[in-house]
């Protein structure tokens, strides 16, 4: 069975900043029709950086969750903007650290709802240079041992998708 559904008409209800909110009249594998409610974002970068067993991660307050939690560094990519060229920035820019990156993994954080793509980058051959946070941005850096992310993603106190995915990735690979 073919399970292709095909857009019909669409709307745009919001158009913000950082995505875009349309409604789109389908039509379903079976010639019925439904709706979807699409969230139209223009994608992240993201770095996984690891340092003699330990990784760089950010702290930051998520106001969506109403708490601070650790990610590895990231940012959205401006519209067509290269991804990679997007991570750099953001790793410069939120740690001060620039590296040569090699594309590590891509992710669709929520399929269900947005065709948001994550790039994730590994980084290499590390500089320190001078954090530039973004205006009204606010983090620390840190890096912990991979033992200590691992157990803080069992546990729980991890939770950020393109973290678990690109340290699991990791340990797959260096193990």
């Amino acid at each position: 069975m073919n399970f292709f559904e095909k857009k019909l008409s669409g709307e745009t209800v919001y158009d913000g900043k950082i995505l875009k909110l349309e409604v789109d009249k389908i039509e379903l594998p079976d010639g019925t029709a439904a709706k979807r409610e699409c969230v139209r974002h223009s994608g992240g970068a993201a770095v996984l950086c690891v340092v003699d067993g330990k990784v760089l991660l950010v702290k930051q307050y998520r106001y969506l969750y109403g708490k601070e939690i650790y990610e590895i560094p990231a940012g959205k990519l401006e519209k067509g903007e290269d991804p990679q060229v997007a991570a750099a920035r953001e790793l410069s820019e939120e740690t001060g650290i620039s590296a040569t990156l090699k594309p590590y993994l891509k992710i669709y954080p929520t399929p269900g709802y947005t065709d948001e793509i994550i790039h994730i980058f590994i980084a290499s051959d590390y500089r320190c240079g001078e954090q530039k946070l973004d205006d009204k941005e606010f983090l620390s850096v840190i890096f912990k041992p991979l033992s200590e992310v691992l157990e803080m993603i069992e546990y729980g106190e991890i939770c950020d998708a393109k973290t678990v995915a690109a340290v699991y990735k990791y340990l797959s690979e260096n193990n």
